[in-house]
Order: C-alpha cells, then sequence, then structure tokens
C-alpha cells in the first residue's frame, strides 16, 4: 500500500506582486501548447488598453485553473449570493471576454 506523503509548499510574495493589479479584462489565446492570458484595464474614453501581467501556462494547468475559480466561485455564492453577470461582453465593452479574430495582442 502506497503512503500518501503531502509535502509542504512555501509561498514567497514579494511587495510589488502583494499589491495586486486590478484587470477589467483579460484576452485568452492558445496554442497547441500553451494558454496565454494576458490582463489588461480598460478606462472609459481611452482607445488602448496596455498589458499589466501576462501568464503563459499548458493546457492541463489552464484547465486546473478553471476547475479551482469554479470551485471559488461556487465556494463565494454559496457565502455571499449568486453573482450577477450582466450580458455578454461585446466588442467595446468592459469585462473578460475571449479575442475576436479582429482583436490584436502584441
Amino acid at each position: 500500500m502506497a503512503d500518501n506523503v503531502q509535502q509542504q509548499l512555501n509561498i514567497e510574495l514579494g511587495e510589488k506582486e502583494a499589491e495586486g493589479i486590478y484587470s477589467n479584462l483579460a484576452i485568452i489565446t492558445h496554442s497547441p501548447a500553451e494558454f496565454i492570458i494576458d490582463f489588461t484595464r480598460v478606462m472609459p474614453g481611452v482607445p488602448k488598453a496596455k498589458v499589466y501581467a501576462r501568464i503563459i501556462t499548458n493546457p492541463q494547468h489552464a484547465k486546473m485553473l478553471l476547475n479551482a475559480l469554479k470551485d471559488n466561485i461556487e465556494k463565494f455564492e454559496k457565502r455571499f449570493g449568486v453573482i450577477k453577470v450582466e450580458g455578454q461582453s461585446s466588442p467595446g465593452s468592459f469585462g473578460f471576454s475571449t479575442p475576436t479574430k479582429d482583436d490584436k495582442v502584441n
């Protein structure tokens, strides 16, 4: 019988990273080998959005992230109530979305 040994992982959080980055738009693209998530901030009346953070991960980790987010959203909603999402995002609107074929990622 195999022993299930849990290893403790110490995660270091630097001062800059602890401040966090606000994002109201995420652009997600992928290739056969990786997912790329660009976190941006869109401001009213400003035609450009800057990428503040880019996360590159493999498909397995992307799916694990999806599952972890789903689990945490379910826990949040049980405690605080249902999160309301007003309609679907459309080009030029605020919120997290996937890019259309006309979107450019630089």
